[in-house]
């Protein structure tokens, strides 16, 4: 395997995380991988590049504790899975906790 050469470490996601609309309540997908200035969605229903969306997920070991977050899609591509796509998301507006949060959660792992 190469060297990670995103400017973010990414951690991948095991389980299913739901990424849930937080506007309509309903899951959007789930969580592929993650860092602290994005995430990459497996996507379950129709999303819209450059659109702007406002999402939550809850991560393992946090408890109840939901991330918020604003999420641009930068681009959206074609899964093997009928009715998936992938989607490649940016943060907006992260709060210093959510930050944290983030961050902590995402630290590569000894």
């Amino acid at each position: 395997m190469g060297k990670e050469s995103r400017r973010m470490h990414r951690r991948d996601v095991t389980g299913m995380i739901d990424v849930i609309d937080t506007m309509t309540g309903v899951t959007m997908g789930h969580l592929g991988n993650l860092s602290v200035g994005g995430m990459l969605l497996i996507a379950s229903v129709p999303l819209t590049e450059n659109a702007l969306y406002q999402c939550c997920f809850v991560l393992p070991d946090s408890g109840e504790e939901s991330i918020e977050v604003g999420a641009h899609i930068l681009w959206v591509g074609e899964a093997s899975a009928p009715g998936q796509s992938w989607a490649g998301v940016r943060f907006l507006g992260l709060g210093p906790d959510t930050t944290r949060h983030l961050r902590a959660w995402c630290q590569p792992k000894p």
